[in-house]
């Protein structure tokens, strides 16, 4: 069998999210997701049933740029062959930038190190033709360096409970933020964060927070006084899927 492991970039606008969802009989086909759309296109270029790996659950609305799956076959087919044949039969929001053989043992989803992601905020007071897919419009002036330095607290090993959106599991809240950075390049504010993995709907619920700090909706210090009390219904509302994008994994 080969381990094979690609890098897709896609717009999940159309998308319930990555991941196939679990389905009453009379319901199967009737969202679609990224997982879904690829295994389907895999197994029937291979003519054989593909089970795809993903580093990565995105929720519905959110993209990728740098999305990592991986699938075993039996097939002998070039690895350039196969990454043309996708790349013709996947829908246009969807594509295989990079196709290798993994060795046997690798998974995308248990090897993955570190994941980044990206959020694009559009700050102005009227929202763009072009980009309105993938930016959050927010119109009310955001003090970006008062929320780069409020961010800076969610830097390390940490509890982020308060930032941990309801999950049909009981998960371990712990995560460690490698990185993150708020930066504003004209009307633009990109937050990025770096971490050995996220909770559900964690990346947003931070932006949403930070956005309300931003705006003044919630006073300097409020980053650390959420964080410390483990509270959910402390923390900022949820900001739009859209605006969110994973960038890349790393192994």
């Amino acid at each position: 069998m080969r381990n094979i492991k690609l890098t897709i970039e896609y717009d999940g606008t159309s998308y319930k999210g990555w991941q196939i969802q679990q389905k009453r009989p009379e319901e199967i086909g009737t969202e679609k997701t990224i997982q879904g759309v690829i295994e389907r296109v895999i197994s029937g270029i291979l003519q054989e049933e593909i089970r795809l790996i993903g580093a990565g659950r995105t929720d519905a609305g959110v993209h990728a740029l740098g999305q990592v799956g991986n699938f075993k076959t039996k097939s002998k087919m070039p690895m350039a062959v196969m990454q043309r044949a996708l790349n013709a039969l996947l829908p246009k929001d969807i594509i295989i930038v990079d196709i290798e053989e993994a060795k046997p043992d690798f998974n995308s989803r248990f090897n993955a190190r570190l994941k980044t992601y990206r959020y694009q905020i559009l700050n102005r007071d009227y929202s763009t033709a072009f980009d309105r897919l993938y930016q959050n419009h927010v119109p009310y002036k955001l003090d970006a360096k008062l929320m780069a330095r409020e961010a800076r607290v969610l830097v390390g090993r940490r509890d982020f409970k308060s930032f941990q959106a309801a999950d049909k599991k009981v998960r371990n809240s712990i995560r460690n933020i490698r990185r993150i950075s708020v930066r504003k390049d004209g009307p633009i504010i990109n937050i990025d964060l770096e971490a050995n993995g996220f909770l559900y709907n964690m990346v947003r619920n931070i932006v949403g927070t930070l956005i309300e700090i931003g705006r003044g909706k919630l006073p300097p210090g409020s980053m650390k006084k959420i964080l410390r009390v483990k509270d959910r219904t402390e923390a900022g509302p949820t900001a739009p899927a859209k605006g969110l994008c994973l960038l890349r994994v790393r192994y």
